[in-house]
C-alpha cells in the first residue's frame, strides 16, 4: 500500500507560471463600421487625388495611405469568437490573457490570436497489454471525457495539450492496471472485475493529477476493454469456471445439510418413526444422494428390513 501512495504522489508535476485571465477587447461590431468607413473615405480620396495636381495631390495622397493603414488596423483587429472556443492573446510572444465572450470583438491588432477549444471531449486510449497485480497478462483500455479549464496553462505549460492528455492517459491507465488483480478469487481485496466504479473513480483522481498542469479537468473516465490476454485467455476461463463449480457444489451442499436436519426435526417432533443411530445415518446418506446428485435418482422400494 505504500508503495502506491508513493507513485501516486510522485505523479504531480510543476505548478506552471502562467494561468488564465481575460483579455481587453472591444465590441466588434463598431470597429468594423469603422475599418468600413476609413475604407470608403481612402477610396474617395484616391479619386479626388486624381484631379488634383502639385501640394494638393501630395497631400491627399498622404491622406489615402494613412486612411488605408488606419481602415487595417480595425478590420485587422477584429476577431471572431464561436461558442465552445477560446482565443488566447499573445503580444510580441507575451500572453495578454484570453478571450471567451462569443461574438465579434476587436484587440490589438499586432497580436496573434490562438483558437482553442472548450468543448468536452471524448478520448479512448489505445488498447494496451499489461500485467496485473498478480503478474497475469490483461489487455485493457479506457475512455477519457475532459474538458479544457485553463487556457493559459493549455497553450504555455506544455507542449501540445491534446497529446500530453492522450499520453498521461494511457500511463494512468498502465498504472492503474499494475496497481489492481483482474479478480479477488475469492479474497477479500479490489480488483479490476469486481470493484470496477471504485478503479475508475481512482483512476478520475489520478489522471486529473497527471493533467493539472495542463489546465484540463477530467470529467470521467470509464474501462472500455478489459480481458485477459489471449495466451491465458482459456486457461483462466478454465480456472474460473472451476471456481464457479466449486461455489455451486458448497451451497448445494450447504442447501442439502439444511434440508436433511429439518427432515430429522419434523420426524422427531410429530413422532412418525422412531430413528435410532444408525437409522439415522442411513437416511441422512440417502436424503443427501437425492439432494446433491445431478442425476435423477431411480427409486427403490425396501421390502425387506433395514438389518437385513
Amino acid at each position: 500500500m505504500t508503495q502506491d501512495v508513493s507513485l501516486t504522489a510522485g505523479v504531480a508535476l510543476s505548478a506552471p507560471q502562467i494561468t488564465e485571465h481575460r483579455a481587453w477587447s472591444s465590441r466588434g461590431v463598431k470597429m468594423l463600421v469603422l475599418g468600413i468607413v476609413a475604407l470608403l473615405a481612402a477610396g474617395y480620396v484616391i479619386w479626388r487625388t486624381s484631379k488634383e495636381s502639385g501640394d494638393a495631390k501630395t497631400a491627399l495622397a498622404w491622406a489615402a495611405v494613412v486612411l488605408v493603414l488606419i481602415a487595417v488596423g480595425l478590420l485587422r483587429g477584429l476577431v471572431q469568437v464561436a461558442p465552445g472556443e477560446a482565443r488566447v492573446v499573445q503580444l510580441f510572444g507575451k500572453y495578454r490573457g484570453t478571450i471567451r465572450e462569443p461574438g465579434l470583438q476587436w484587440v490589438n491588432p499586432f497580436t496573434r490570436r490562438l483558437t482553442v477549444s472548450t468543448k468536452i471531449r471524448n478520448q479512448e486510449s489505445a488498447q494496451a497489454k499489461v500485467n496485473d497485480a498478480d503478474g497475469n497478462p490483461i489487455e485493457i483500455a479506457a475512455v477519457v471525457v475532459w474538458q479544457v479549464r485553463d487556457t493559459g496553462k493549455a497553450v504555455y505549460s506544455v507542449d501540445n495539450f491534446i497529446k500530453f492528455v492522450s499520453i498521461q492517459t494511457e500511463t494512468a491507465v498502465r498504472h492503474i492496471a499494475n496497481s489492481y488483480p483482474y479478480d479477488n478469487r475469492g479474497r477479500d481485496r479490489m480488483s479490476l472485475r469486481d470493484n470496477a466504479d471504485e478503479i475508475t473513480q481512482r483512476l478520475s483522481a489520478e489522471l486529473a493529477n497527471r493533467v493539472e498542469s495542463a489546465g484540463v479537468d477530467v470529467i470521467e473516465t470509464r474501462l472500455t476493454r478489459l480481458s485477459y490476454a489471449p495466451e491465458i485467455a482459456q486457461a483462466m476461463l478454465r480456472q474460473q469456471q472451476a471456481d464457479a463449480v466449486v461455489g455451486a457444489r458448497q451451497r448445494i451442499v450447504e442447501g442439502a445439510i439444511g434440508m436433511v436436519r429439518l427432515a430429522l426435526e419434523r420426524l422427531q417432533e410429530e413422532g412418525v418413526v422412531e430413528l435410532d443411530e444408525e437409522r439415522k445415518a442411513a437416511m441422512v446418506s440417502n436424503l443427501l444422494v437425492v439432494l446433491c446428485s445431478e442425476q435423477a435418482t431411480q427409486q427403490v422400494v425396501n421390502t425387506g428390513s433395514l438389518y437385513q
